[in-house]
């Protein structure tokens, strides 16, 4: 690592200039873990339908704490006393949030490492890194837990009008192109005050929310859970796991050394080691890019077929419907799909699943986003709202989904 510091200055396409506010801050970023996230795209495989969606978590995480210094300084501004050290711990704790996603984000999750989420994973490397910088982020992690209290600082990182998603709707909609997602961010944290340490917006930040919850929604529907970017993540999981089960059973998987250590081993909570953890900071999209690359000639019909749909953008066939499907619906594309391709009912499931998505862009059980009124009280602001279609962002809509192979369409 470095051992020179500088307050350097970062150029962000939608911000102007980011500054490196301390030499901490400074030395984190330099840090490989930090480092990894530049090869960790924000939104997955989303590129496949916004081309220019190739942002990375890097990006993200500068875009954040660049959020988090103009809320402090307006909190300050409103006579909101912020100790510099719980400043700085404001920025750590933001500027790591995300630093424990792997490849791809939410695909790893759910096929290499399937006990351990990308949130704990931030907390083990925030922990590596404390012990690294002797204490240094004591406060932050604290923060991260939601063990300090002062509760408005937990919601400043996590909760449903925290900094973390004020950027990355905006950042989102700016390399995705889709218009609807960009948000007012300087407004709503010129609006933020704090009320006996619980975060609230000023009354009239109302209309401002409501465009951000708004944006919220349609950025799930037309972006993150876009149906040709759900069917290409679940694709990709799909092949991790063959990959794995093929190891498993001692069959030759060629990739890079990170990814054969956590297809070899079952990591948990509980066993997850410093070596794990060092392992998993080598892991980036380009170890799955360069796998799927190599996979696509395995001998094995299954993996070379799933690498070959997203290495080549031929992807399943995807359908949506406000109603479950039919398991006859299922299983009779699976005896089809079983007997064309001579393969058992038991590998059709690589192509032929169902599952459902949940779109909610506001919970009434959640933390919620507080209207401070000009009369000192406080009401949650769907309460607040003369607007009907914030009681209808609150409810979940959930649809369901069936992927197949196209062929069987074309049949």
């Amino acid at each position: 690592m470095s051992q020179t510091n500088k307050l350097k200055i970062f150029n962000d396409p939608i911000y102007g200039f980011i500054t490196i506010p301390n030499t901490l801050v400074y030395d984190l970023i330099q840090h490989p873990y930090f480092q990894r996230l530049r090869r960790i795209s924000q939104m997955g495989l989303s590129y496949l339908v916004y081309p220019g969606a190739n942002h990375t978590r890097f990006h993200h995480a500068l875009g954040a704490m660049h959020m988090m210094q103009k809320a402090v300084e307006v909190l300050r501004f409103k006579g909101v006393a912020i100790s510099k050290e719980e400043e700085n711990a404001l920025y750590v704790a933001i500027l790591l949030h995300d630093i424990g996603h792997g490849p791809f984000s939410h695909a790893m999750e759910h096929s290499i490492v399937e006990e351990v989420n990308h949130e704990t994973i931030s907390l083990l490397f925030m922990n590596k890194l404390n012990q690294e910088f002797d204490g240094q982020l004591s406060l932050a992690i604290k923060i991260f837990k939601g063990e300090y209290h002062r509760k408005f600082m937990l919601q400043l990182i996590s909760s449903q009008l925290d900094m973390d998603r004020m950027d990355y709707l905006k950042r989102d909609s700016f390399y995705s192109g889709v218009a609807e997602g960009n948000i007012n961010s300087d407004r709503l944290i010129q609006m933020m005050n704090v009320n006996q340490d619980v975060l609230v917006m000023e009354e009239k930040a109302i209309y401002s929310i409501e465009k951000f919850l708004m944006a919220r929604r349609l950025m799930y529907w037309q972006v993150y859970l876009h149906k040709t970017s759900l069917v290409a993540e679940l694709t990709l999981t799909k092949a991790l796991q063959r990959a794995k089960e093929l190891h498993s059973k001692g069959i030759d998987v060629t990739c890079s050394r990170p990814l054969k250590y956590f297809m070899e081993h079952k990591i948990s909570l509980e066993n997850f080691s410093d070596i794990d953890l060092d392992t998993f900071a080598q892991l980036d999209d380009f170890d799955i890019i360069s796998a799927l690359k190599e996979w696509q000639y395995h001998d094995d019909y299954i993996l070379s077929t799933l690498s070959k749909m997203i290495i080549n953008r031929d992807l399943s066939k995807i359908k949506l419907n406000s109603e479950k499907f039919p398991v006859e619906v299922l299983q009779e594309m699976s005896n089809r799909f079983a007997k064309a391709q001579n393969i058992s009912l038991q590998e059709v499931k690589y192509f032929i699943f169902k599952g459902k998505i949940k779109n909610q862009a506001y919970s009434k059980e959640a933390e919620p986003i507080r209207i401070f009124k000009k009369d000192s009280t406080i009401e949650d602001v769907v309460e607040a709202s003369d607007q009907l279609n914030l009681k209808a962002l609150s409810k979940p809509v959930t649809k369901y989904f069936i992927c197949f192979p196209k062929l069987l369409e074309e049949n």
